[in-house]
């Protein structure tokens, strides 16, 4: 696997996923929010979005977070080895969602001037996440990417066994030979 897209709700541990996996086989990772947002949460033009997103997966191996279905689907699917559906329960993500808009804690996965926040449109938007928006990204999937195995993963223990079954890779020097 050298090309992976994960999938998932908002709270579902997409951007945690990411970070284990690009660690675990020394790949790069790619969050798409500090992709689409300017500071403020402005929406960029969309072409600006997909070219960024183009330059971001340009290399041959990466991990890639995020859905952003429509915008971006046609981009990432026909070059990824796998996708990982993140199935995380709806109450776990909205409790996640919850708790870091409180704590307004920085992360690398928040685009540069963008702050937590507590916002009732999106904790409305990952609740209703399962019954609203997955169909239309399932369904952008199955037209873009039908021939991308897919895993499901649903427990923390699901993930945890997943990441244990992954190779370790060797982290390069600085001389681009093996640590």
């Amino acid at each position: 696997m050298q090309r992976i897209v994960i999938l998932g709700n908002g709270g579902s541990g997409k951007s945690t996923l990411g970070r284990a996996i690009g660690k675990r086989l020394n790949l790069p990772v790619v969050h798409l929010d500090p992709l689409f947002w300017e500071p403020g949460w402005i929406e960029p033009d969309a072409e600006q979005f997909r070219q960024r997103v183009s330059q971001a997966i340009a290399p041959d191996a990466w991990v890639c977070e995020g859905n952003y279905a429509r915008r971006t689907f046609d981009l990432r699917l026909p070059r990824a080895d796998v996708i990982i559906w993140l199935d995380t329960p709806r109450l776990t993500c909205f409790t996640r969602v919850i708790m870091r808009s409180l704590t307004n804690r920085s992360r690398p996965d928040l685009a540069a001037g963008c702050r937590e926040k507590f916002d009732w449109v999106f904790l409305k938007f990952v609740w209703n996440f399962d019954q609203g928006t997955r169909p239309g990204i399932e369904t952008v999937r199955k037209k873009v990417g039908p021939q991308v195995p897919v895993i499901h993963l649903r427990t923390t223990r699901q993930i945890a066994d997943f990441l244990d079954a992954l190779p370790a890779m060797p982290v390069s020097g600085l001389d681009g030979r093996p640590a």
